[in-house]
């Protein structure tokens, strides 16, 4: 008995410690140095700025294709299409999204970036080049009636670069870009 007391007065404290003290501690630091990514980044009535969004309306920018099953951009079957750069399946898939995004996009140059015809290794990815974004400009402009200029502008406005420029590469998101285009004007 004498060893017992201790023991169970160690292990409430502990408990209490790091059961309730330190995720308290840990939850309040984040959100006072980094609110934004504390609460995710959920964007009213639209989702999530960090998970892909289905946009295929003409009026908007398209996002990289998702390799998520049955629901494009399902977080809870996040995966790639395992298909290797050899396989007939991926060649014809691609062949048919250049196809379906040439025919969506006719003022467009033939050449389409690949980050619109491939998935990423999630199926999720939010953004895109700015040459994807700027290459989809005109079917934009059109669709919404607006300038290309403007289109464009706003596509520079919104490319995230990396803090330093060897880590990375500048990035759209796309659900912040339609986002700004609905600011504009709607579809």
């Amino acid at each position: 008995m004498s060893q017992l007391r201790p023991a169970m007065l160690v292990l409430l404290l502990l408990t209490l410690v790091t059961g309730v003290g330190y995720p308290l501690l840990t939850t309040g630091l984040a959100q006072w140095l980094f609110p934004a990514q504390a609460n995710g980044s959920l964007i009213e009535a639209r989702g999530s700025a960090l998970i892909g969004q289905n946009f295929s309306r003409p009026g908007y920018f398209w996002g990289r294709p998702s390799a998520t099953g049955d629901a494009p951009y399902n977080a809870l079957a996040s995966s790639g299409s395992n298909l290797a750069a050899s396989n007939p399946a991926l060649d014809k898939a691609v062949a048919e999204r250049v196809a379906a995004l040439r025919a969506a996009n006719p003022l467009s140059p033939q050449a389409v970036p690949v980050d619109l015809v491939t998935a990423s290794a999630s199926g999720l990815d939010p953004a895109i080049s700015p040459a994807a974004a700027h290459w989809q400009a005109p079917r934009v402009a059109t669709a919404r009636q607006l300038p290309l200029k403007t289109v464009e502008d706003l596509i520079d406005a919104h490319t995230e670069r990396p803090l330093l420029a060897f880590s990375g590469d500048p990035t759209v998101n796309v659900l912040r870009l339609n986002l700004a285009l609905d600011a504009l004007t709607q579809p």
